[in-house]
């Protein structure tokens, strides 16, 4: 029975809607059924504003500092000029906050601070090179339980004229033994006890043919480890002999 009613309902309403005379005639609108109210629509929420990104606005900060100075130099007049100084000067001043709060992070951040690793100072750089000398010494005294070293020469060669007395005063002050090995078949006043290549710099994977070379050779791994070509001092062919073995890369920059 309720279904009856509300279906008997409904379908007086729908006469009453579509009836000429109270919902067009008389206009009587949606209280007698005759206009459906609609729902209001709710409000949309605000859009938030993007958020501009740090790189954003340096590079909006570049061009606008591009434009100004390429304004000035276009058309130089006084207040074109001043503009491009002002804008520059402020630009120059961030620069500055910047470098200054760096320093001062180092300062109360002594795991940031690479100085302390790698002294700048003149004091803390002497002090650093005194021990650094003192620890390579220490290492390449002991070196020659491990390594020796392979020098590739040729008499035509210049330079190993002056590389090999270098050399010999290096190996002889720390006990290395050196490999003498003659690229040309000519002997070195400074290395009589040579031997003429048959392939040894080929079969160690030395590359090229230029002299000098200077090459370690570990015993233990049976590796080859080159050390430079040309000639050096004394103390590059220490340091480079002490970092290729006693340094990991990139702990010593």
């Amino acid at each position: 029975m309720a279904q009856d009613a509300s279906s008997a309902r409904n379908d007086a309403i729908e006469q009453d809607r579509s009836d000429p005379f109270y919902c067009g005639e008389r206009r009587l609108g949606q209280w007698f059924y005759c206009a459906t109210p609609k729902p209001e629509e709710a409000p949309s929420p605000p859009e938030r504003p993007k958020e501009e990104r740090a790189t954003d606005r340096i590079a909006a900060i570049t061009r606008q500092l591009d434009e100004l100075k390429a304004l000035a130099i276009l058309d130089p007049t006084e207040t074109n000029v001043i503009n491009y100084i002002r804008f520059q000067r402020e630009q120059l001043d961030r620069a500055s906050t910047f470098s200054d709060t760096w320093q001062r992070a180092l300062w109360q951040n002594p795991d940031l601070d690479y100085t302390l690793q790698r002294p700048v100072s003149t004091v803390g750089k002497r002090l650093w090179l005194d021990n650094r000398q003192a620890d390579r010494d220490a290492v390449l005294t002991n070196l020659g339980q491990r390594y020796g070293l392979f020098y590739f020469y040729a008499q035509s060669c210049g330079a190993c004229e002056v590389f090999a007395p270098i050399l010999r005063s290096v190996t002889d002050s720390h006990r290395m033994t050196v490999m003498a090995v003659s690229m040309d078949g000519g002997p070195s006043r400074d290395f009589p006890n040579y031997v003429v290549d048959s392939g040894q710099r080929a079969r160690m994977g030395v590359p090229g043919n230029e002299t000098p070379a200077l090459v370690l050779f570990d015993t233990q791994t049976k590796r080859t480890i080159p050390v430079g070509y040309g000639v050096l001092s004394a103390d590059e062919i220490m340091d480079r002999i002490f970092m290729l073995t006693n340094t990991k890369v990139g702990s010593d920059y």
